[in-house]
This record gives structure tokens, sequence and C-alpha cells, in this order.
């Protein structure tokens, strides 16, 4: 699960910085996917260590009656852009200095490479399947990770415009195992009538989904 919205008012891409918490309309998100997943079998919720990713965990958690684990490699990918806005035109895209991290977007050079996050993604997925052998466990995490593991799974390139990604505010991507083998990929959004349009799934100008809103 990607998390809920973000309490942000100056806009900065936040990343791994602690602090940023849900807002109002975050929480009210968290709670619309913890009634829509009452009745699945969960036995374990695992969370990103970050505040926003473990604030949307709660209600599901509470929900359940679990204890919320934490995964370091649930976190948010890094970025060198972190505490800076970061729009192209009035950010920190705009100084040359910065310039020298946007050389390889296949990469990407200005923060964590894809590879290492699927690697660690995969890994925290494998855990969470372990500890809910048998039954189904929650993971919370943030939008690029999630998306370059679910390219990853799918057979797609790693490197794309996040302005495509599929994993809108506290959207469920779901990874469905035989054993060991992951055997399907589903994507819902059970609370798409909360998310403001311009930041749904595939909306053009999504550009939070690289940061700001990641």
């Amino acid at each position: 699960m990607r998390h809920g919205e973000v309490e942000n008012p100056t806009g900065i891409l936040y990343g791994r910085l602690p602090g940023y918490h849900l807002s109002e309309l975050g929480r009210r998100m968290a709670d619309r996917v913890a009634e829509h997943l009452a009745g699945r079998d969960i036995t374990h919720v695992v969370a990103s260590p970050l505040e926003r990713a473990l604030e949307t965990a709660e209600p599901i958690a509470k929900t359940h009656g679990l204890d919320i684990a934490t995964d370091d490699g649930l976190i948010e990918a890094d970025n060198v852009f972190q505490g800076r806005a970061v729009g192209v035109g009035d950010g920190a895209l705009r100084r040359p200095a910065n310039w020298r991290h946007l050389f390889n977007p296949f990469r990407p050079s200005w923060g964590e490479s894809y590879v290492h996050q699927v690697v660690r993604m995969r890994a925290a997925l494998d855990a969470a399947r372990d500890a809910a052998r048998g039954h189904e466990a929650v993971c919370v995490s943030h939008q690029l990770p999630i998306w370059t593991l679910r390219s990853f799974v799918e057979r797609r390139r790693l490197w794309h415009d996040p302005r495509r990604r599929q994993c809108t505010l506290a959207s469920l991507t779901t990874f469905t195992f035989d054993g060991d083998k992951i055997v399907s990929v589903g994507y819902t959004e059970p609370a798409r009538d909360l998310v403001p349009p311009h930041l749904r799934a595939g909306a053009r100008g999504a550009g939070g989904g690289g940061g700001r809103g990641a």
C-alpha cells in the first residue's frame, strides 16, 4: 500500500526527512482502506519507518488487532534533492550547480538506483510473505519503490515517466504468491474518490509521485 496524503504546505520533496505526517485527508484515506480490508485474512502489517507510512498502517493494524512491524526495506527512495522545491523553473532544477545530478535518468543519477530499490523491496515483500505464510500481509511503503518493484516483477524497464506510475495515494498493489513465486499482480484504489484528480494514477502533471507526494 502507498501511504495517504501528507501535510506539506511548503511543497518540498521531503523524501526520507522526518516530521512529515498525514494530513487530515490522508487519515481519511487510511481509514477508507482499513474499511476496505476489514474482511481480509490479514495477519501481518508492516510499514516503512517514516511517519506517513506508520500512520497509514495504524487503522489497518487496529482493525485486525495487530501490532505494526517496521522494515527499512520499505523506506522511500533516497534523493539528493530532498528538502528542496524541485519544480522546473521554480526550484532546485533551475540551479546549474545541481545539474551534475541529472546526467543519467536511467539509473537515476540523482538518487538511489532502481536496482537497489528492487532488491530491498523484494526482500521486504518476501519477509512479509513469510510472516503471514498462508494468510495475507499489508506492507505500507512509498510510490517510487512500489512502482519500481512492480515494474521489475512485470518485466518492464525500470526507468520511466513519473507521471505514468499507476500508484496513486492510498492505493493497493497486490502481489499474490504460490509458494515463494509471485504468480500475479493486482491494483486497486479503495480511496480514489478522496484523491484530488490531478494526483490520480496516470494524470498528466501528477509530479507529486516523483517526490512531493511520494
